[in-house]
């Protein structure tokens, strides 16, 4: 029952959202910036969306690969990437972001024996990717004029407070073996050993740096595309909150994108219109970006169609539990 709940409510909470910000942006701003959006997507996006795409989603398997190794779970280059782009083409197609993550993890777990740990390889590399985008984040809107510039101390100050915590809490040594101690002990290993290692460290924090810098990239191309001629200094600032809003619940990346987009651009004085179809923009271009997915899903289905009725039936259950997990 838990788990159902648990299903259910990350599929009805991005929705919820979806069903409330869009129809608020149509009744604030109309139809119009949905249209121009998707009149403004052009060729020349497309392709250098694709071609970032690849770039971004390599420097994805290849962090992915570093952690999975550094858990003790085999993982080649070309699974890695073919399994990460099947992953991106799931998370902008199915409600809640995180699918398809889900479904790689499992994946990789079955075909290696291993999926507790394979689960916690992909949790963990994404977890490295939220830090380091965070950090970069923080450090651009304390650099650059942005719509939150005056609150990024008190920012910066809640980070500190939320870090020395969580040091505080992994030094606690609660009495008895507890299920708390075993779980901070697990984490501790896991960052220790896959995150913070030596031969890991250096390589996960630039693969994340480049992933970070592509997408940002993207949504400067979308503005463009879009018709805005804002300088690279004050569009960054923007990319990267709209890049944040997309970690929230969200339908496909659709929702609190669009919301923070129009905000952010009415504050900075761009038109919150143009937010809305900057966002749109975006949004395709991450649709095609991540369409080689699809011929990745396409294979693996005819694949499995040639399978022995034992192992197709373990393959389906797979998916099928990846799909309600």
């Amino acid at each position: 029952m838990t788990r159902k709940l648990s299903h259910w409510g990350r599929v009805i909470g991005p929705a919820a959202v979806l069903a409330v910000v869009m129809p608020f942006l149509a009744w604030r701003l109309g139809t119009g910036p949905f249209v121009e959006g998707v009149r403004s997507v052009n060729g020349q996006a497309l392709a250098a969306a694709t071609g970032i795409g690849l770039l971004t989603t390599l420097c994805c398997a290849w962090r992915w690969r570093t952690v999975a190794r550094a858990l003790d779970v085999e993982l080649s280059m070309g699974t890695a990437v073919a399994a990460y782009y099947r992953s991106l083409f799931i998370n902008v197609t199915v409600p809640g972001g995180i699918v398809g993550d889900v479904h790689r993890g499992l994946s990789h777990g079955h075909d290696t024996r291993k999926v507790g740990l394979a689960l916690r390889a992909v949790a963990w590399e994404r977890f490295a990717g939220q830090v380091v985008q965070i950090l970069l984040t923080v450090v651009v809107l304390l650099a650059l004029p942005s719509p939150v510039h005056a609150a990024m101390p008190l920012v910066v100050l809640g980070l500190v407070v939320a870090v020395v915590a969580v040091l505080l809490l992994a030094r606690l040594r609660p009495g008895g073996v507890s299920a708390f101690a075993r779980v901070r002990d697990t984490v501790v290993a896991d960052v220790r050993g896959a995150l913070l290692a030596r031969h890991a460290r250096l390589g996960v924090a630039l693969a994340s740096a480049l992933i970070v810098a592509g997408h940002a990239l993207t949504f400067v191309i979308a503005a463009h595309a879009a018709g805005t001629t804002a300088s690279l200094s004050r569009m960054l600032p923007i990319a990267l909150l709209a890049m944040m809003a997309m970690t929230l619940p969200n339908v496909a990346g659709w929702g609190p994108r669009e919301g923070v987009t129009a905000w952010a651009f009415g504050a900075a004085g761009l038109g919150s219109g143009a937010g809305v179809t900057t966002s749109v923009v975006y949004g395709v271009m991450a649709i095609v970006a991540a369409l080689p997915g699809a011929v990745v899903l396409l294979v693996v289905w005819f694949r499995s169609t040639r399978l022995p009725a034992g192992r197709r039936s373990k393959r389906l259950a797979l998916e099928e539990g990846a799909a309600h997990a």
